[in-house]
């Protein structure tokens, strides 16, 4: 799936939705749950429950980033399906550290 930034995207298995705040250069298959994930457009009700091993969840408000691909994503609603890419899964990423204050 080609992505663009701005573009909302949502589980078929569950409540999950992101928003795609950096896409890759090239195509990924994008997955929520162990399913492919749609346009929020085109998405109905999510049917099923997420494959096992893809059952960690997702965190409203949280980013989902992979540096090496190139990708970052903004949870906009919560869910019970974990984000993967390519079958590897998507972890939170983590707060940048402050600087320090001598």
């Amino acid at each position: 799936m080609d992505l663009k930034p701005g573009t909302k995207l949502r589980s078929t298995v569950c409540t999950t939705e992101v928003v795609v705040i950096r896409a890759p250069s090239g195509p990924v298959d994008l997955a929520c749950g162990g399913s492919p994930m749609v346009p929020s457009a085109d998405a109905g009700e999510p049917t099923g429950k997420p494959a096992p091993g893809f059952d960690h969840g997702t965190l409203l408000g949280k980013r989902y980033a992979d540096e090496v691909i190139g990708i970052e994503l903004l949870c906009s609603k919560a869910g019970d399906g974990s984000l993967s890419i390519d079958g590897e899964g998507l972890e939170p990423k983590g707060a940048k550290p402050l600087p320090a204050s001598d």
